[in-house]
């Protein structure tokens, strides 16, 4: 599964890196509201809730879903204003960026947490469609009644919600997010600096390898491809692509691709990751060697010591085909690693990959 986006036709000019701090702000919100995404941020979250006022903190509750259920739309709304803009250099500009996109674009990005309405293909307004706008109440009613309630609201008076959202988002501002952006936007300008340097100089595909290891160009075939466990689709046409670095946002790797809106691709940085992760292919398919009740024995006596295919028949009373088969999707999956000893191959389990499995897996969960 993957997101991919198609460039052809890209100008390179019409490639950007710049922060975004709307979008840093929506991440800074994520964490509060989801901080076993954000153990590097523990520290952070604990200070902000333990001095956040009371009523701005019910108020992060009524609409927590725009940025804890999923990753809004709204909070990079340069990617929806007509002809395409880049993100403002300060929050302020960027609010206002929010305020240009109609009704229409602001309830569809606000109702995305509903799954009611189509994402990557056209499709009428829900403003506009009483099918669409039962169908998103029905689900939100699924979610809770905070939900329904705040959809109800947006529905009826979108004018009134845009108000009370842009409120919202500077009171934040002035209560933790200022602070924190102050200290923040040096680094994230710093990244965004270093890209466009690669960008210039040696090309897009190197560009975008920096940025993560789930992101691949293929030239040919002009396609950027995001490997996630979701699947996506998005056309460049005659726009541009932008990429928006975060460091609240890690390990979340975002991709907006609604259509009719321009890409951008949100990836973190100052990752503390050690190694590159695994693909979500590889991710699978280590997953679904561990599920075989023989391979799981095998990897306990490999976990232990090396081994031969002979010295293992002898323990599993299976045949040599039949442990070469589950020792090859072992192998094929990364889980164990092999050495020669004269004429024989000892097998051994790579712990360290088993003992990733567990951040790897939310990792890819969470990208």
């Amino acid at each position: 599964m993957s997101v991919s986006i198609d460039i052809a036709g890209l100008r390179p000019e019409r490639v950007a890196v710049v922060p975004s701090p709307l979008a840093e702000l929506g991440m800074a919100l994520h964490a509060l509201s989801e901080p076993g995404h954000h153990p590097g941020l523990q520290g952070w979250v604990t200070g902000v809730t333990a001095r956040l006022d009371p009523h701005l903190a019910d108020r992060m509750c009524e609409a927590d879903f725009l940025w804890r259920t999923t990753f809004s739309d709204l909070f990079l709304p340069y990617a929806g204003v007509p002809g395409g803009a880049l993100p403002g250099a300060t929050l302020a500009e960027e609010l206002d960026l929010l305020d240009k996109l109609s009704d229409e674009q602001f309830v569809d990005a606000a109702l995305e947490f509903t799954c009611a309405l189509p994402y990557g293909t056209p499709s009428p307004s829900v403003l506009a469609d009483a099918e669409l706008r039962r169908r998103s109440l029905e689900l939100a009613a699924a979610r809770g009644p905070q939900q329904l309630r705040f959809t109800g609201r947006l529905l009826d008076e979108p004018a009134l919600i845009r108000a009370w959202l842009r409120q919202f988002l500077e009171d934040c501002d002035e209560a933790f997010f200022a602070d924190a952006w102050s200290r923040l936007r040096h680094q994230l300008t710093a990244d965004a600096r270093r890209r466009t340097d690669l960008l210039r100089h040696k090309g897009l595909t190197e560009a975008l390898t920096s940025v993560s290891a789930a992101v691949r160009l293929d030239e040919a075939a002009g396609r950027i491809t995001i490997d996630k466990l979701r699947q996506g689709h998005s056309l460049i046409k005659d726009g541009g692509l932008l990429l928006v670095p975060t460091s609240l946002g890690w390990p979340h790797l975002t991709v907006l691709h609604r259509y009719g809106w321009q890409p951008v691709l949100h990836y973190p940085v100052g990752s503390p990751e050690i190694a590159a992760p695994p693909s979500v292919g590889q991710l699978t398919l280590r997953m679904t060697a561990l599920s075989h009740p023989v391979r799981m024995q095998l990897c306990r006596n490999l976990a232990r010591s090396t081994y031969t295919t002979s010295e293992l028949v002898q323990i599993h009373g299976m045949s040599a085909p039949e442990i070469s088969r589950h020792l090859s999707v072992l192998k094929k999956a990364g889980l164990i690693t092999t050495r020669r000893r004269g004429r024989y191959v000892l097998y051994q389990l790579d712990v360290t990959a088993v003992a990733r499995l567990g951040s790897d897996f939310l990792e890819a969960l969470l990208r």
